[in-house]
């Protein structure tokens, strides 16, 4: 039976392309899917929902700065190649290993390369993650969700294919009525936040300085982060849902919302410009090459979404940003966001099949 593995994590943005992929395969092929990620990790919890086999390895972050944790951390990559490798080493030839980044990567994918195996890697963002660029050295194919990205990748192996984005990102239907019994259809405008995957200290505390007054205008859904889910669980009420993730409900959610107001991770900007939904992004200053600032910067030349930075955001409460954003154009470009998952598939079947 033919094999994919698939590898990537330390964030959600990392792993959702990895799950919507599985999920295509799984309903319209019968090959064996398995995952290799960290033990403790958001990856091993979000692919847990499904029906794939998880390999956990021992991981270390790969940093850009100087670090005494690097010290540490180059021996949890060297345990992680290790184990890779003899998890690959029985694995039939036919095994295609699919990374989607982030630094539990780099040991899977060189490994399968050392034992033979063909490599795939998708690269999220509109600047290229150190992870990616490791891997891309030995990678056979390397696709990209946004056209600017070749830049970073040898041309003759690399290919814009787009994000891997669920089919409803492309559907006006809204098939969820309810979000954890919170009524997604009200009357009273329905405002959506998330700091990402792992949630944002700095949204937390804009929701939080001015809860009751937003509340007045708006009901929230909150994706606040596991972190800090157990403080604002106790400020839970019929009009205010927090959350620590968001899994496949957030598109229906993101149709709902009247105003959504997000970090710039890859994922979540692909799937706001496949939805043709305008937005406030406030991008992670601290992220690698400011690709969260690239990423905003293409939905606002596309949609017109608003942009603010770290330091503008400190000035504002969350009513002024709200402000702020219901006072900007609405005309965005006409343009067609095209879904990878097609594609990409296509080019795993080439090889499985």
């Amino acid at each position: 039976m033919e094999k994919i593995i698939f590898t990537g994590g330390g964030s959600g943005g990392h792993v959702m392309p990895a799950i919507t992929l599985i999920k295509k395969i799984q309903a319209t092929t019968e090959w064996q899917v398995s995952y290799v990620g960290g033990r403790d990790s958001i990856e091993r919890s979000l692919i847990a929902e499904y029906d794939v086999c998880y390999k956990p390895i021992t991981t270390g972050k790969l940093r850009r700065y100087f670090s005494f944790q690097n010290f540490i951390d180059i021996f949890k990559v060297g345990i992680g190649l290790v184990q890779s490798f003899f998890y690959f080493l029985f694995k039939s030839p036919r095994t295609l290993v699919f990374a989607t980044g982030g630094f539990v990567s780099v040991p899977v994918v060189i490994a399968a390369k050392l034992t033979g195996k063909k490599v795939f890697i998708h690269e999220q963002t509109s600047r290229v993650g150190l992870a990616n660029k490791i891997c891309s050295k030995f990678a056979d194919k390397i696709f990209v969700s946004f056209e600017e990205s070749l830049n970073y990748f040898p041309k003759n192996k690399s290919f814009h294919f787009g994000y891997p984005l669920r089919d409803e990102c492309y559907e006006r239907e809204i098939h969820r009525s309810h979000f954890k019994d919170f009524s997604l259809k009200e009357e009273k405008p329905l405002l959506f936040l998330t700091g990402g995957g792992n949630g944002s200290l700095l949204l937390n505390n804009l929701v939080k300085n001015d809860l009751d007054e937003l509340l007045k205008s708006y009901r929230v859904i909150h994706q606040v982060g596991k972190a800090f889910i157990s403080e604002f669980e106790a400020l839970g009420s019929t009009d205010y849902l927090p959350v620590a993730f968001v899994g496949s409900e957030i598109i229906d959610i993101m149709k709902s919302a009247e105003i959504i107001i997000s970090r710039a991770g890859a994922g979540t900007v692909c799937e706001l410009m496949a939805l043709k939904k305008r937005s406030v992004l406030i991008p992670l200053k601290i992220a690698q090459k400011n690709e969260q600032f690239h990423n905003a910067m293409e939905a606002k030349n596309k949609l017109n979404s608003l942009v603010l930075s770290e330091d503008e955001l400190a000035e504002l409460s969350i009513l002024k940003v709200i402000g702020k954003f219901s006072k900007t154009s609405k005309e965005e470009q006409q343009y067609d966001f095209p879904n990878g998952t097609e594609q990409i598939l296509k080019a795993i079947k080439a090889v499985l099949e």
